[in-house]
């Protein structure tokens, strides 16, 4: 893959990472599972494009052009727009109007694009205005903390704000953490009792369904075609 990444943490606890990058040559690659959403600015033969992806459930094949120049702004789990809610963004992507003057338009309002130096600040704008919100529920579930409301409130709560089940959010860590140790070089017996899987062929479907690959593949990278 074609990419050479920047990335930095951010000043806003509802933002797990800003990250930029450029692709040298065209090409493809598996986009793996993810429990997350992000906002992504691409610039590709002068033309920008804002997108909100909301989470992935398995992994996809996506090709990329050359010379082409991404931002990303990735959220935290429990962190959501209202008037996008996730669950409708899960498995796709919307791209937002755009505006003059390098400019895109949200919730109907007129917004400068972020860049990878400035995103604290156009996040900080997004929670200003109402339109970047935390529910923390999401936390408390996670945490099997004690909730005052009942267990369907909670799940209703948990899937309107993260686009995914409890259960569809932790498959998707586990395979995440699994990978992980097989990157680190860990076995795979012993990646199955570390991410807490029931076997080895429990794994293998994991792995296949959330990241595109078997462990051996993960382990043995360079044979992996």
């Amino acid at each position: 893959m074609e990419f050479i990444f920047d990335e930095r943490g951010s000043d806003s606890p509802l933002v797990d990472l800003v990250w930029q990058t450029h692709s040298e040559r065209d090409g493809s690659f598996i986009s793996t599972a993810v429990n997350h959403w992000e906002m992504v600015v691409t610039t590709y033969q002068g033309q920008v494009t804002v997108t909100v992806r909301g989470p992935e459930t398995k992994a996809t094949h996506v090709d990329y052009p050359a010379d082409a120049e991404f931002l990303g702004i990735q959220f935290k789990p429990g962190a959501f727009m209202p008037h996008l809610p996730t669950g409708e963004l899960t498995n796709k992507g919307i791209n937002l109007p755009e505006a003059p003057h390098k400019s895109f338009s949200l919730n109907n309002g007129s917004w400068q694009l972020p860049t990878f130096d400035n995103a604290d600040t156009f996040i900080a704008r997004l929670v200003r205005e109402g339109l970047l919100v935390h529910d923390p529920v999401v936390d408390a579930v996670l945490q099997n903390q004690p909730l005052d409301m009942s267990l369907r409130s909670a799940q209703r709560r948990f899937l309107r704000a993260t686009g995914l089940t409890r259960g569809t959010f932790e498959q998707i860590e586990r395979a995440r953490q699994a990978v992980q140790l097989l990157e680190q070089g860990t076995s795979i017996a012993d990646a199955v009792y570390h991410a807490g899987y029931a076997d080895q062929p429990h794994l293998t479907r994991s792995l296949k369904r959330f990241v595109g690959q078997t462990p051996a593949q993960i382990l043995r990278p360079d044979g992996a075609k």
